[in-house]
């Protein structure tokens, strides 16, 4: 069905039906090592290189479980209210394709690492619980590069890297009723997993990648359509757009009278559409059973306990807080809590200048506006946090003024320096002394003869024309509370 039919559909047609949608998540953990041998599972390495014969499915070669992706594993599954089972086995799931050099994929089948969570998410200020069926373990496959068009001039390429890099899979309930809801729910996991420092989410790297299972059905109606699977959507913006076109797909297909079919589809960035790619696998069709070369795993109450005080505050907690410890606009809380990072950075600020408000001004505005500006992450600041809270506090007291403070900040990002390094340095103290303005004052009002009448005439909003004037004239280091003062008394 071509994307153009889709487009025809009336909206009244599209309101007729109910999108039902569940999203298999799969996580690269940030260990060093791959799952099961000692290959370092860093991103970039030439191709073929980071292999060995366990990871390259060689007779005889066994593999050894990676306990602190384990570790990683079940620190996910408690951030995402899981309940972790006291055992999980390991099983072969078999099927055949280039990348995988073992004909199977060890994963975890029946008995799971984790059950039954959840994550809460809010759209359009109303909270929508997003159920997980489960988190289980697995290792990756290799990666197949295709190039060329012409069949005579077509070529593909395996890299065995990424074969056996440690993953988790997150399976969630078919909760979802739309792709502004699937959105949502990709961005809190990413947010928490970052968080939690469980992977990085990288999708450029192949961090993070998106299986989605849609189907449509009549509003109303209880019982399930039949799903399609649009499977490795690397980007956010891609599982949108596949999603919106794969449910006007579903929804035209029905109304033409047509039967959509159990399949496994791609989404084409180039042409915004999906297109089949198998007809859909079942669990039989892979075969599983239990890897006889690995132990289950066993979580006692004592490392699961151990494992669960590292977890950190999580995101929508730490979003809540900001609200009700700071006083910030929900708006602010959002995206100071978007990272660990910043959310940390930020609160050091406040910890320094005592002022939330206007730390969390400077930090969303002024930082975040220079680091992108210079193509920078947080991590790479050359401006410290302690040191934007001195910044922050001496603007708060007074001591230095609006212009005066971006000033010192663009020479803080510049140099690395503390502010009152800089402003001792520079000269830019700013200037109270009301014996040291009265001259300035005095030049002013003799050099605005014109503005001086005006206000003595009742037009008083002139004042702030000569406060701009003594302003320039001290290149903006004069207390502005004091010559606002001064030129009042002057000015009778």
């Amino acid at each position: 069905m071509s994307s153009s039919a889709i487009e025809l559909a009336p909206p009244a047609i599209m309101a007729r039906y109910e999108a039902v949608i569940g999203l298999e998540v799969h996580v690269q953990l940030a260990t060093a090592t791959k799952i099961f041998c000692g290959c370092p599972a860093g991103f970039g390495a030439p191709p073929n290189t980071n292999v060995c014969p366990v990871c390259l499915g060689l007779p005889g070669a066994l593999p050894v479980l990676n306990r602190r992706a384990v570790e990683l594993a079940i620190k996910a599954a408690l951030a995402l209210n899981c309940r972790i089972h006291p055992q999980s086995r390991f099983a072969r799931k078999n099927y055949f394709y280039p990348d995988l050099p073992k004909g199977y994929q060890i994963s975890q089948y029946d008995e799971p690492l984790a059950e039954d969570g959840y994550a809460d998410l809010v759209i359009d200020d109303v909270t929508r619980r997003i159920g997980i069926t489960r988190v289980h373990m697995e290792d990756d496959a290799g990666k197949s590069i295709h190039d060329g068009f012409k069949d005579s001039d077509r070529y593909s390429y395996v890299d065995l890297n990424r074969s056996g890099t440690p993953l988790i899979e997150i399976v969630s309930e078919p909760d979802m009723r739309s792709s502004q809801e699937a959105y949502a729910y990709l961005t809190e996991l990413k947010q928490v997993l970052q968080f939690i420092e469980v992977s990085t989410c990288d999708m450029e790297k192949g961090h993070l990648r998106c299986d989605a299972n849609v189907s449509v059905r009549p509003r109303g109606e209880k019982q399930l359509g039949t799903k399609a699977e649009v499977k490795n959507l690397n980007s956010f913006r891609f599982l949108r757009e596949a999603l919106d076109f794969e449910i006007a797909r579903q929804v035209a297909l029905i109304e033409s009278g047509g039967r959509v079919l159990q399949e496994t589809r791609l989404y084409n960035p180039d042409t915004g559409e999906t297109a089949s790619m198998r007809s859909k696998e079942h669990a039989h069709d892979y075969r599983y059973f239990p890897e006889p070369d690995l132990a289950p795993v066993r979580v006692s109450k004592e490392w699961l306990g151990s494992i669960r005080s590292t977890l950190p505050e999580l995101p929508a907690r730490k979003r809540s807080r900001f609200v009700a410890e700071y006083g910030l606009r929900e708006y602010d809380a959002d995206v100071l809590t978007q990272s660990r990072a910043v959310s940390e950075y930020f609160e050091a600020v406040v910890a320094v200048s005592g002022d939330a408000k206007t730390a969390a001004h400077w930090v969303m505005g002024d930082l975040m506006g220079m680091l992108k500006t210079q193509g920078k992450e947080l991590a790479d600041s050359p401006v410290r946090a302690e040191d934007l809270g001195e910044l922050v506090k001496l603007l708060a007291r007074g001591e230095l003024s609006g212009k005066l403070a971006k000033e010192v900040f663009s020479k803080m990002f510049a140099s690395g320096d503390a502010p009152a390094a800089i402003i001792e340095r520079e000269g830019l103290k700013q200037i109270s002394d009301t014996g040291a303005l009265e001259a300035v004052i005095s030049g002013v009002i003799a050099a605005n003869p014109k503005q001086v009448e005006q206000y003595k005439s009742g037009k008083t909003t002139v004042l702030h024309y000569l406060v701009g004037k003594a302003m320039q004239a001290t290149r903006g280091q004069a207390n502005v509370t004091v010559v606002t003062d001064l030129l009042k008394q002057k000015l009778g």
